[in-house]
């Protein structure tokens, strides 16, 4: 398994990577919020944790769909809580001409998994030297994942996220897959858990899901082998401008850290 570290936490190791914040940057304060509390929920537990909220939203149902502040301001608050909480940060690209100007600020770059067979996008994320997780799509068999891989290193990337979203079943409903996990992870790359995505009933007006199998099935995907989680919260998810029906509220955060830890140290690290 490769390792790395983005900024100081270390990727691929002992410790669980947490990848977890907001869906959308919504303002300044709430993102302060959910940063300030994680992070120390997550040195508590000795779990490496990068700060994640997409500075835009670009592929909402709806057209009228709340997409983001403006990449100026979003960006701005994402550097902000770079430098006061003292956190990594990830958040999405779509195009290629965002790249360069995303990666002066993230970490991470993510991504999406309706972009993960972009190659143009995928080669100019790699060539900014950040780490770059990839969602799989959820039309995609996990092994298609290597291609993703291969575009990455071609490209000179040397720091790899793989990561599990669910798939398509049917209209309107993901399912996920298990074996997925473990067939990502032989790739060599670390392999994290959405364990909120995973959720969704897309379709309709606006995305729906069921928050109350994010537990059960985060279970099942840290006993698998996974090398990280990540998961959407935000402090009052009714009222959330994105993602409303998945999010997890901050205030379950610590016990889904809890569970999840509880979990690892039951099937120990995986080769």
């Amino acid at each position: 398994m490769n390792r790395f570290s983005i900024g100081t936490e270390e990727v691929g190791g002992p410790g669980l990577l947490v990848i977890a914040g907001p869906c959308v940057v919504e303002g300044a304060a709430s993102c302060l919020e959910v940063a300030t509390r994680l992070k120390a929920l997550c040195a508590e537990r000795g779990l490496p944790y990068v700060f994640k909220a997409s500075y835009r939203k670009a592929n909402r149902s709806s057209g009228r769909s709340f997409a983001g502040l403006g990449m100026d301001e979003a960006l701005g608050i994402l550097d902000q809580v770079k430098r006061e909480v003292g956190v990594p940060v990830l958040t999405d690209v779509h195009e290629v001409a965002e790249v360069a100007v995303v990666a002066e600020v993230a970490d991470v770059l993510q991504i999406p998994a309706f972009l993960c067979r972009q190659t143009a996008l995928l080669q100019a994320a790699a060539r900014t030297g950040r780490t770059v997780n990839v969602k799989k799509g959820q039309f995609l068999p996990p092994e298609d994942m290597r291609h993703a891989v291969e575009k990455l290193r071609q490209a000179g990337g040397e720091r790899i996220l793989l990561t599990e979203r669910g798939t398509s079943f049917g209209y309107g409903d993901l399912v996920v897959d298990m074996r997925g996990l473990v067939v990502m992870r032989e790739l060599g790359w670390p392999v994290v858990y959405d364990a909120t995505h995973s959720l969704q009933r897309p379709g309709g007006a606006e995305t729906g899901g069921d928050r109350r199998f994010a537990f059960p099935l985060m279970r099942a995907a840290v006993a698998c082998g996974v090398d990280g989680l990540f998961f959407e919260c935000h402090p009052d998810p009714a009222n959330a401008r994105s993602d409303a029906a998945t999010q997890l509220p901050l205030d379950q955060a610590e016990a889904f850290l809890d569970a999840a830890a509880s979990v690892r140290a039951a099937v120990g690290e995986q080769p």
